[in-house]
């Protein structure tokens, strides 16, 4: 069963840091690029971040760049994003996505004081 499960999601104060992890399976998970997307209320779905199978080459939305930064562990089948210095509007629903593959359950990110 392909399947992306996310975790790493919550709430955190502005300026500060959170992790997502999203843990392939049921897919040769070192086969595919993967993305980061995002979408809050009343906005379109955003691509937060984006990498190659390898992991070699990566891209970012301009709102985020120097921020957050993704990479992944082939041996493990997980993607991350890390994101720093978060900001209010970085808040978000963000899930992960392997093209034409599979796209994992949404994960709640919250910033506010």
């Amino acid at each position: 069963q392909v399947q992306l499960v996310e975790s790493g999601g919550g709430l955190v104060q502005p300026g500060g840091s959170l992790r997502l992890s999203c843990v392939a399976s049921g897919f040769t998970f070192s086969n595919s690029a993967m993305n980061w997307y995002r979408q809050s209320p009343g906005k379109q779905r955003e691509l937060v971040a984006a990498i190659t199978s390898a992991g070699d080459n990566t891209i970012y939305h301009d709102s985020v760049k120097g921020r957050f930064t993704i990479s992944r562990d082939n041996a493990k089948s997980t993607l991350y994003l890390q994101m720093n210095f978060l900001k209010s509007e970085d808040a978000a629903v963000y899930y992960c996505v392997a093209p034409r593959i599979a796209r994992g359950q949404p994960t709640q990110v919250t910033v506010s004081s």
